[in-house]
């Protein structure tokens, strides 16, 4: 008799229910979220005939926590049934859209008695993959707070101090450059700014890490803080001003955790087999290299074929027909962290000749540049699937052959 477990995970219980074949309630138990509370399943399990041999299924809401962590360890065959899905098949039990704990958990429980074949199985990562996939987005995340950190200052810069954004508008890390950090510290407002003198500008760049051309940028600041700008009166561009300075603490902080979570990623995943193949492609170095393999992990039977991967990541278009309706557009739902690793991937490239011949002919045949990008990015995913598969590395030609090779084998 085949059996299913459901688990309805919330965050300081869970509750579990276990099917049969027929979709009849074997047992139900409410666990804590702690040690004690996953020994409960597992007994749960046992008794209801669950061996090394035999595992019995398990469907959950969710990929992270302990308590997925822990199952996982067990080696059971472990479902993470997206919660929208979920709810679709809670209206297949409950027409009047009652809704319970123990409910959601002889749903999920259900969904792998009817559709186990549609659901993905978490991967048998290895412990350093999983390892790469903290760090990775720990990374990515902190990237974007830098962003979002550097906005709200600019914003609020641009309201009483918009000289200072034109003194660094050339540069392109812009506010998050240690020497606009170093000076605004110094100077948060525009009548302390004008009161630099060259020597303290040229201690200001000194300490920001500067080794050349100090004088003439310390020059260059004291000309731009001197020129003369619409002012708020003085109280308030001084309140403006220690506002500036609690925004800087903020985007200095995560400017910091980038940095450090950089060098944490790149230092793990260079230890990781998969490495050298992944650096191998054209675009990809070590950190964005360590974006792509936390999302794709090292259990090569995750991804059956290349076509899986590329709607994992979004790179695959999806095709919409009904009766002489057709219509062909990007793929919405996806891995979101992939597909901006993707986007930096497709990006850097272009400076390979091959992937930039095939980005031209997309162009040439009438695509924008985010779909001929997109479509060098589903080229790339589809090369990067086989290397890892066959273990070999990128070879160029072989990913981007010459037209005339084309030509030749599709007359032969």
């Amino acid at each position: 008799m085949k059996v299913f477990c459901g688990i309805d995970w919330a965050s300081d219980h869970h509750d579990v229910a276990m099917v049969d074949h027929e979709g009849t309630l074997l047992g139900r138990a409410r666990i804590d979220d702690d040690a004690t509370g996953l020994q409960q399943p597992l007994d749960l399990l046992t008794a209801h005939g669950d061996t090394a041999d035999t595992p019995i299924p398990m469907a959950i809401e969710t990929s992270h926590g302990l308590l997925v962590a822990r199952l996982r360890e067990t080696g059971r065959p472990i479902y993470a049934i997206n919660p929208m899905a979920a709810a679709r098949y809670r209206e297949r039990h409950a027409v009047a859209r009652k809704k319970s704990d123990h409910l959601d958990a002889m749903v999920l429980a259900n969904i792998l008695r009817t559709d186990r074949a549609l659901h993905r199985q978490l991967p048998a990562d290895s412990e350093l993959v999983q390892a790469i996939a903290v760090l990775a987005r720990a990374q990515q995340d902190a990237v974007w707070n830098r962003i979002q950190a550097a906005n709200k200052l600019r914003s609020h810069l641009r309201e009483y101090f918009p000289g200072f954004l034109a003194a660094f508008a050339h540069t392109r890390e812009g506010l998050c450059l240690p020497l606009a950090r170093t000076v605004l510290t110094a100077a948060p407002t525009p009548a302390q700014a004008a009161k630099l003198t060259r020597a303290q500008l040229r201690s200001l760049v000194k300490k920001a890490g500067r080794k050349r051309g100090i004088d003439a940028e310390a020059d260059r600041l004291r000309e731009a803080f001197r020129t003369p700008q619409m002012r708020h009166l003085p109280q308030v561009e001084q309140a403006m001003g220690l506002r500036t300075l609690a925004l800087l603490r903020q985007l200095a902080a995560t400017c910091e955790s980038v940095e450090e979570l950089t060098a944490a990623a790149v230092k793990s995943f260079d230890t990781h087999p998969d490495a050298e193949i992944i650096t191998s492609f054209p675009g990809l170095g070590s950190l964005t290299g360590a974006r792509v393999l936390a999302e794709i992990g090292d259990d090569r039977s995750c991804f059956t074929d290349a076509k899986g991967l590329k709607a994992f990541a979004g790179a695959a278009p999806v095709t919409r027909a009904s009766g002489r309706s057709l219509s062909v557009m990007a793929r919405r739902i996806k891995n979101q962290r992939l597909a901006a690793a993707g986007y930096l991937w497709a990006f850097s490239a272009l400076s390979s000749p091959g992937a930039r011949a095939h980005y031209d002919r997309r162009r040439e045949a009438g695509e924008r540049h985010t779909a001929a990008q997109r479509n060098l990015f589903n080229r790339l995913l589809g090369c990067l699937h086989h290397c890892l598969t066959k273990r070999v590395h990128h070879n160029e030609t072989t990913a981007f052959p010459p037209p005339q090779f084309v030509t030749l084998a599709a007359a032969a």
